[in-house]
């Protein structure tokens, strides 16, 4: 699998607003992104803009249908959603939709998955959201279901929310499309990871690194599997300009877009706000992920840019700066 330098594409809000020129400002970053070394393209797999990044009547694609525009626009990295909400698709329907773009792309998908949580797009779009417990029993039934169909095996399943009957899945390129969870959960989505998982994408403060490791290394001895065998990234914001200064300002105008001012807040609040964020120059970011980051324990990064990954030639600068960490 290999994911240690993954970009991920979570702002379609482009200047000028318009509509069409959002396929090809995706299409020239996911490019960059694969011409510039990185492992894997990711997509969100959201209706409505997440409030940590914009408003939620803001442009957002489909996850599945971009991902295979995606993968005619690109050559070798792998594509994923970071992560697919459990709750929007029925685990038989997942099945073939990963698969599909498995073959479509060659061999290069990547099974993201994550119970979901966005509780607003659950509401006005008519899907059942429930209890938290509720949205785990979902996710550990359709893992029961997908996992066996990207396996060439015809599962029968009958659960709680979900039911199979010697579900078939062809064609397929493999036997063993990846899978990745996503999520900050030390008990339910460390274990879940530690029981099924190649990869684990952890979403928390960088400063919680340490503690999510330590669960994640008590998940795995608990399942019988050895912590090395598993696979981790973070996710990150990075702002990153040539110039470290104009990369400053460009992140207190994303954070103020957002209501948060860094010149009115205390210290503590300051390294709150910015706990994932990493911000400046080529080198100045370089050495921000190593520190926080890599030297944590972590395998790898993956990183997006709210505020300029639209600008030509930003994507592959910050690929450029991040990749000799991760690769060697």
């Amino acid at each position: 699998m290999g994911i240690r330098l993954g970009y991920q594409i979570p702002n379609f809000t482009y200047p000028g607003r318009n509509p069409a020129d959002i396929g090809p400002t995706v299409v020239r970053q996911a490019r960059e992104a694969d011409a510039a070394g990185a492992d894997a393209v990711f997509v969100m797999d959201h209706f409505y803009q997440l409030p940590s990044i914009g408003n939620p009547d803001e442009p957002m694609l489909e996850s599945y249908t971009l991902l295979g525009a995606l993968a005619t626009a690109t050559e070798r990295v792998q594509l994923s959603t970071l992560v697919t909400g459990n709750t929007y698709r029925n685990p038989t329907l997942l099945a073939k939709a990963v698969t599909t773009l498995d073959v479509m792309s060659g061999g290069r998908a990547v099974l993201g998955l994550g119970a979901g949580w966005f509780e607003l797009e659950h509401d006005q779009l008519g899907f059942e959201f429930g209890t938290f417990t509720d949205r785990f029993h979902r996710l550990e039934e359709a893992l029961a279901i997908v996992l066996p169909m990207l396996r060439g095996e015809r599962p029968t399943f009958s659960g709680d929310w979900y039911r199979a009957d010697h579900a078939m899945n062809e064609p397929r390129m493999r036997d063993d499309l990846p899978l990745l969870l996503g999520g900050a959960g030390e008990k339910k989505t460390f274990r879940y990871a530690a029981r099924h998982a190649d990869h684990l994408n952890i979403i928390c403060n960088a400063s919680d690194l340490p503690r999510k490791l330590e669960a994640l290394e008590e998940r795995c001895a608990e399942e019988g599997r050895d912590r090395s065998t598993l696979e981790t990234s973070f996710l990150g914001f990075v702002v990153v300009d040539e110039d470290g200064d104009a990369a400053r300002r460009m992140a207190k105008e994303m954070l103020a877009s957002r209501g948060m001012d860094l010149d009115t807040m205390d210290e503590a609040t300051r390294r709150m706000a910015t706990d994932r964020l990493f911000i400046g120059a080529p080198e100045d970011v370089a050495e921000q992920v190593k520190t926080r980051v890599l030297d944590q324990g972590i395998d790898g990064f993956v990183f997006n840019m709210v505020a300029n990954g639209h600008v030509t030639g930003a994507v592959a600068m910050a690929c450029e700066a991040l990749r000799p960490l991760v690769k060697g």
